[in-house]
Protein backbone atom coordinates (compact mmCIF):
# COMPACT_ATOMS: atom_id res chain seq x y z
CA UNK A 1 0.00 0.00 0.00
CA UNK A 2 1.23 3.32 -0.77
CA UNK A 3 -1.09 5.52 0.44
CA UNK A 4 -4.25 6.60 2.57
CA UNK A 5 -7.07 8.75 1.26
CA UNK A 6 -9.53 10.59 3.54
CA UNK A 7 -12.99 11.14 3.26
CA UNK A 8 -16.41 12.10 4.69
CA UNK A 9 -19.10 9.96 3.83
CA UNK A 10 -21.26 13.00 3.01
CA UNK A 11 -24.29 11.67 4.17
CA UNK A 12 -25.64 10.68 7.99
CA UNK A 13 -23.78 8.76 10.73
CA UNK A 14 -25.70 5.52 9.46
CA UNK A 15 -23.57 2.93 7.94
CA UNK A 16 -24.97 1.58 4.62
CA UNK A 17 -24.02 -0.87 2.17
CA UNK A 18 -22.34 1.75 -0.26
CA UNK A 19 -20.35 2.55 2.80
CA UNK A 20 -19.51 -1.09 3.66
CA UNK A 21 -18.08 -1.63 -0.18
CA UNK A 22 -16.23 2.03 -0.98
CA UNK A 23 -13.65 1.93 1.83
CA UNK A 24 -11.64 0.25 3.93
CA UNK A 25 -12.63 1.70 7.25
CA UNK A 26 -15.65 3.85 8.17
CA UNK A 27 -15.02 5.65 11.22
CA UNK A 28 -18.35 6.61 13.77
CA UNK A 29 -19.70 9.94 14.65
CA UNK A 30 -18.76 7.65 18.35
CA UNK A 31 -15.45 7.72 17.36
CA UNK A 32 -16.19 3.56 16.73
CA UNK A 33 -14.05 2.27 13.89
CA UNK A 34 -16.17 -0.31 11.18
CA UNK A 35 -13.79 -2.36 9.06
CA UNK A 36 -15.86 -2.40 5.74
CA UNK A 37 -16.10 -4.89 3.18
CA UNK A 38 -12.35 -5.25 1.57
CA UNK A 39 -9.06 -5.18 2.95
CA UNK A 40 -6.61 -2.76 2.05
CA UNK A 41 -4.38 -5.67 0.12
CA UNK A 42 -7.83 -6.15 -2.09
CA UNK A 43 -6.88 -2.55 -2.99
CA UNK A 44 -2.92 -3.93 -4.46
CA UNK A 45 -4.57 -4.45 -7.80
CA UNK A 46 -7.72 -2.99 -8.83
CA UNK A 47 -7.92 -4.81 -11.96
CA UNK A 48 -10.84 -6.79 -10.41
CA UNK A 49 -13.80 -6.53 -8.92
CA UNK A 50 -12.54 -6.90 -5.35
CA UNK A 51 -11.60 -3.75 -4.08
CA UNK A 52 -12.98 -0.58 -2.14
CA UNK A 53 -13.73 2.05 -5.07
CA UNK A 54 -13.21 4.96 -2.71
CA UNK A 55 -11.15 7.17 -5.11
CA UNK A 56 -11.73 7.96 -8.74
CA UNK A 57 -8.20 7.51 -10.74
CA UNK A 58 -6.45 6.54 -6.98
CA UNK A 59 -7.80 3.33 -5.81
CA UNK A 60 -4.80 1.38 -6.89
CA UNK A 61 -2.36 1.11 -3.66
CA UNK A 62 -4.93 3.15 -1.94
CA UNK A 63 -6.38 2.64 1.55
CA UNK A 64 -9.53 4.81 2.05
CA UNK A 65 -10.56 5.62 5.60
CA UNK A 66 -14.09 7.58 5.88
CA UNK A 67 -15.67 9.70 8.46
CA UNK A 68 -19.48 8.99 8.29
CA UNK A 69 -21.14 12.44 8.25
CA UNK A 70 -21.33 15.84 6.74
CA UNK A 71 -24.45 15.08 4.46
CA UNK A 72 -25.26 18.31 2.75
CA UNK A 73 -28.33 19.18 0.30
CA UNK A 74 -27.75 21.57 -2.87
CA UNK A 75 -27.40 25.10 -2.25
CA UNK A 76 -26.95 24.76 1.68
CA UNK A 77 -23.99 26.33 3.86
CA UNK A 78 -21.38 22.70 4.09
CA UNK A 79 -21.11 24.64 8.44
CA UNK A 80 -24.75 23.93 8.53
CA UNK A 81 -24.66 20.31 7.88
CA UNK A 82 -27.25 18.28 10.47
CA UNK A 83 -24.45 15.68 10.50
CA UNK A 84 -20.87 17.21 11.18
CA UNK A 85 -17.73 15.93 12.15
CA UNK A 86 -17.42 15.14 16.07
CA UNK A 87 -13.84 15.97 17.52
CA UNK A 88 -13.99 12.18 18.84
CA UNK A 89 -15.03 10.54 15.20
CA UNK A 90 -11.87 13.09 13.34
CA UNK A 91 -9.71 12.22 16.74
CA UNK A 92 -10.34 8.17 15.81
CA UNK A 93 -9.35 8.92 12.40
CA UNK A 94 -6.06 10.78 12.66
CA UNK A 95 -5.15 7.87 15.33
CA UNK A 96 -6.29 5.03 12.90
CA UNK A 97 -4.18 6.77 9.87
CA UNK A 98 -0.89 6.58 12.05
CA UNK A 99 -1.87 2.98 12.89
CA UNK A 100 -2.21 2.27 9.29
CA UNK A 101 1.22 4.45 8.15
CA UNK A 102 2.51 2.28 10.90
CA UNK A 103 1.50 -1.07 9.62
CA UNK A 104 1.86 -0.40 6.39
CA UNK A 105 4.99 1.64 6.39
CA UNK A 106 3.63 4.68 4.65
CA UNK A 107 5.81 7.77 5.27
CA UNK A 108 3.56 10.75 5.98
CA UNK A 109 3.92 13.23 3.19
CA UNK A 110 1.23 15.04 1.25
CA UNK A 111 1.12 12.72 -1.00
CA UNK A 112 1.04 9.26 0.88
CA UNK A 113 -1.94 10.65 3.26
CA UNK A 114 -4.39 12.72 1.69
CA UNK A 115 -7.95 13.91 1.46
CA UNK A 116 -9.96 13.11 -1.52
CA UNK A 117 -10.11 16.57 -1.99
CA UNK A 118 -6.37 17.02 -2.08
CA UNK A 119 -6.25 14.24 -4.77
CA UNK A 120 -8.56 15.97 -7.06
CA UNK A 121 -7.09 18.72 -6.67
CA UNK A 122 -3.42 16.79 -7.63
CA UNK A 123 -5.46 14.72 -10.11
CA UNK A 124 -7.84 16.80 -11.73
CA UNK A 125 -8.55 14.61 -15.32
CA UNK A 126 -9.80 12.31 -12.55
CA UNK A 127 -13.19 11.79 -11.17
CA UNK A 128 -12.12 12.70 -7.92
CA UNK A 129 -11.60 16.32 -9.56
CA UNK A 130 -13.92 18.62 -7.91
CA UNK A 131 -14.40 16.45 -4.45
CA UNK A 132 -15.07 18.67 -1.31
CA UNK A 133 -13.91 15.63 1.27
CA UNK A 134 -12.50 17.32 3.30
CA UNK A 135 -12.93 20.77 3.43
CA UNK A 136 -13.81 21.43 6.27
CA UNK A 137 -13.57 20.07 9.77
CA UNK A 138 -16.24 20.93 12.05
CA UNK A 139 -14.45 20.55 15.49
CA UNK A 140 -11.61 22.61 13.81
CA UNK A 141 -13.53 25.24 12.57
CA UNK A 142 -10.45 27.84 12.53
CA UNK A 143 -8.49 25.35 10.39
CA UNK A 144 -8.62 26.84 6.44
CA UNK A 145 -10.00 25.04 3.64
CA UNK A 146 -6.60 24.43 2.06
CA UNK A 147 -4.83 23.57 5.38
CA UNK A 148 -6.95 20.70 6.75
CA UNK A 149 -4.47 17.99 4.87
CA UNK A 150 -1.55 19.72 6.43
CA UNK A 151 -3.52 19.68 9.89
CA UNK A 152 -4.11 16.11 9.46
CA UNK A 153 -0.42 15.25 8.69
CA UNK A 154 0.43 17.01 11.89
CA UNK A 155 -2.02 14.82 13.76
CA UNK A 156 -1.65 11.81 12.34
CA UNK A 157 2.78 11.87 13.09
CA UNK A 158 1.56 12.99 16.57
CA UNK A 159 -0.36 10.13 16.93
CA UNK A 160 2.27 8.24 15.02
CA UNK A 161 5.09 9.04 17.84
CA UNK A 162 2.59 7.51 20.53
CA UNK A 163 2.67 3.99 18.51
Amino acid sequence: MKRIIIHWTGGSYNINTKILDSYHYAVMDSGKVLPCNHRPEDNENCNDANYAAHTGGGNTGSIGVAMCGMYVPNGVNIKKTEYPLTAKQCETCFKLVAELCKKYDIKVTPDTVLTHYEFGLKHPNTSSAGKIDIIYLPPYSWVEQNDIGKFIRTKVRWYLQRL
